[in-house]
């Protein structure tokens, strides 16, 4: 609801700002086309620029703008399988535009859904899955395929955007906003829902090193280019932030062992206990309640011993309704549930997910088997946006026809080769099967979520970095937002706020440094980075302020995080809304 609201806000005052400028626009003369309005030498000008000349196509009349889409090569820059400028400005009638921005932002809907789907379903399982296999400790895993997990929308969202420099803005206003909404809002609502005390010394740490990232990307775009050893030095700069959580940790763990040591070999006294508080939000309890579930799930199981046949171990792999979990939960969960269902689906017969926690490791033989059709399959048709679909090997073989007859020689050998009790040894190689058509899936969602707000964006005269820090930054951080009240409600509030900073260092860090070094390896060349004004500024110089004031006055509350400053950190996040969008409007600007 509130996100419609603030739609509807936006569609306003940029229909508003649109008619108080429109007398200083150019119009058309009857009979001329497109051409009129720009001389050779304004569009030799314009070639140089590093504007976004689709932006100009509001400044039409609406019987121009389809020719203006067609002959403008920024108009379709951006990747995805549609091309949304032209569908709502060629197939599309001119009166039928508010319904087409309705229709996209419900569109836009489902692919937040299809992007938390594929991340919290089967990329985030297949990493856990991976690094159990690989069988590293939990600081490891946390901060690295746990953290890229959690991570998924924000950073395929922040690649897709750094792979043309016009909707690079919609990278550094989605990492700047999640940034800001997560360490605000996220973190108020946490200290709201359950007050304790932080662990002070991973709170420093996680801070000190955000702001380290957040001032190396201001001075980056005060520069506007970005260089390939800077660009590696994000990714070096999240190596050292690995390195200090595995030090600490184990530096942590050896002063916890020396201390129980100590105190084993003191002298105990009758009636008293000893009791050592936590310090370190490294060592925290596990949620999945692995061995609760199996014990749940234990009291479900026959009596008798009983064998599903193929084919109903294929349908019940494909359910993915929990009767038990239906009957519990509330209307609102079920509506959305049934939204999500048919996606479920489709991703449950594409993507294969390896459960170690469970005693087969969620081996499904037959599901299993058509994975190896699909997955493969899958991959190829969405790679790149489709680039590779009709790729034929020497002009003639396709390449969607070779990978479909490969994943039906594999898939045969497989099911003849196994059982539908006993998983093969090779099993845990379906996690990695599973994390890369995840991956792509989710990147090929990230894509059409760039493409679709660069088409917002011009048709309702936006810019890009409002739509990131608004609009992107929401639809990838709602999900941990939820996910980490619920965390503190159940009793780890510590974990909450360690999944706050955590998790945006990460998508910071690797958001920039991966977007940039992928593009460079396109053009190249530098990339160059287009701060839209003040805005950005702004956004950059907010997220900064709120890392300051956290840094100081949490170590001034003695690190105690209680309901007054949770309110305090909303109010900084709704005041740095009301400037960003009174800014977007020009209602605030240097004079």
């Amino acid at each position: 609801m509130a996100l419609g609201v603030l739609l509807s806000a936006l569609l306003v005052l940029s229909c508003h700002q649109q008619v108080s400028s429109g007398s200083h626009v150019p119009t058309a003369r009857p009979g001329v086309g497109v051409a009129w309005l720009y001389s050779d030498t304004t569009r030799e000008s314009m070639s140089q620029s590093s504007t976004d000349q689709c932006d100009r196509v509001m400044n039409l009349s609406a019987a121009e703008r389809c020719a203006f889409v067609k002959d403008t090569p920024d108009c379709s820059l951006v990747d995805g399988f549609i091309s949304y400028l032209y569908l709502a400005f060629c197939l599309l009638p001119p009166n039928l535009t508010p319904l087409t921005i309705t229709l996209c932002i419900i569109w836009l809907f489902f692919l937040f859904i299809i992007l938390g789907l594929t991340a919290s379903k089967f990329f985030c399982p297949n990493l856990s899955a991976i690094s159990t296999s690989l069988r590293l400790t939990h600081n490891v895993a946390g901060v690295t395929f746990l953290a890229l997990g959690n991570g998924a929308p924000d950073i395929f969202s922040a690649v897709a955007a750094f792979s043309h420099p016009h909707t690079a803005g919609l990278a550094v206003g989605a990492l700047f906003g999640a940034g800001i909404f997560v360490t605000t809002v996220v973190a108020g609502s946490v200290s709201l829902v359950k007050p304790f005390t932080v662990a002070s010394r991973p709170f420093l740490r996680d801070v000190i090193f955000y702001m380290a990232a957040v001032f190396w990307t201001f001075i980056i775009l005060f520069r506007g280019t970005i260089s390939l050893g800077e660009a590696l030095g994000y990714l070096g700069l999240y190596v050292v932030y690995v390195l200090t959580v595995i030090i600490s940790a184990y530096i942590y763990n050896w002063q916890k062992h020396s201390a129980n040591v100590t105190v084993r070999n003191a002298t105990h006294v009758p009636g008293e206990t000893q009791f050592q508080s936590s310090d370190s939000d490294d060592e925290v309890p596990c949620l999945t309640n692995g061995t609760i579930q199996q014990d749940y799930e234990a009291e479900y199981r026959p009596l008798l011993p009983y064998s599903e046949s193929t084919s109903q171990i294929l349908l019940s792999s494909l359910n993915p309704v929990d009767n038990r979990k239906w009957r519990r939960k509330s209307w609102s969960w079920r509506v959305l549930k049934v939204l999500k269902t048919p996606l479920e689906v489709l991703l449950l017969l594409c993507i294969p997910v390896v459960d170690p926690d469970k005693d087969d490791r969620n081996w499904r033989r037959p599901l299993n088997c058509l994975h190896l059709v699909t997955a493969p399959l899958v991959c190829v048709l969405t790679f790149q946006s489709g680039a590779y679909g009709d790729y034929k090997i020497q002009g003639e073989f396709p390449l969607w026809l070779l990978t479909l007859l490969l994943g039906l020689f594999l898939s045969t050998i497989v099911f003849c080769t196994t059982t539908n009790d006993c998983p093969p040894t090779y099993h845990p190689l379906f996690a990695l099967l599973g994390f890369v058509v995840s991956a792509v899936l989710i990147s090929t969602a990230a894509s059409e979520v760039v493409s679709l707000l660069h088409m917002l964006g011009v048709v309702l005269s936006l810019s890009n970095t409002v739509l990131g820090l608004t609009l992107l930054a929401w639809g990838n951080s709602i999900g941990d937002c939820f996910s980490d009240i619920t965390i503190a409600r159940q009793g780890y509030p510590r974990m909450a706020i360690s999944a706050c900073f955590g998790g945006i260092i990460f998508n910071m860090l690797f958001g920039v440094g991966l977007g940039c070094l992928m593009q460079m390896a396109r053009s190249h060349s530098e990339v160059q980075l287009e701060p839209e004004g003040l805005l950005t500024w702004i956004l950059a110089g907010s997220l900064g302020l709120s890392l300051v004031l956290s840094f100081v006055i949490v170590p001034l509350c003695r690190f105690h995080l209680g309901r007054t400053y949770g309110i305090f950190l909303i109010v900084f996040y709704a005041i740095f809304l009301l400037i960003a969008l009174l800014t977007e409007f020009g209602k605030i600007h240097i004079v």
